[in-house]
């Protein structure tokens, strides 16, 4: 598997937290296809982590989408606690949102929404072939 998806998105294997699984779920949730994703919010909305206004009464918030793949949605998460784990970044993104009175959910639920923005800039800047996988086997 590592050696088809680094063949299929050198890109995408190559961002941080990237593994070869999760390269694979990302590049099935995308399919044949990946231009038929106009912008990296569609992306957002196919993975299920576009943010969706739940605000009520005096406080403005947003909550996780439990809509679009879930294949590719587990595999954003598992990104996002690679990053958390290991990425001195997003550890002080963390500190920084925790700061600002946001919940771990949310602060989880932002950064990966970033994190679909960076995999859909990977996932277009490559031209992904298509690989035929009887002939891989």
């Amino acid at each position: 598997m590592t050696s088809l998806a680094t063949q299929a998105a050198p890109d995408l294997v190559a961002v941080k937290g990237v593994g070869p699984e999760t390269a694979a779920r990302l590049l099935a949730a995308v399919g044949d296809n990946p231009e038929r994703l106009r912008s990296e919010a569609a992306f957002a909305h196919l993975c299920g982590v576009a943010p969706i206004p739940a605000s009520s009464g005096r406080r403005d918030r947003h909550r996780l989408n439990r809509g679009g793949n879930r294949s590719a949605n587990a595999a954003l998460y598992r990104i996002v606690v690679v990053r958390m784990r290991h990425d001195p970044r997003t550890r002080d993104y963390i500190a920084r949102r925790t700061a600002q009175g946001l919940q771990k959910k949310d602060i989880i639920r932002c950064l990966k929404r970033y994190v679909a923005r960076e995999v859909f800039r990977a996932l277009t800047c490559a031209d992904i072939p298509r690989i035929d996988l009887a002939q891989a086997a």
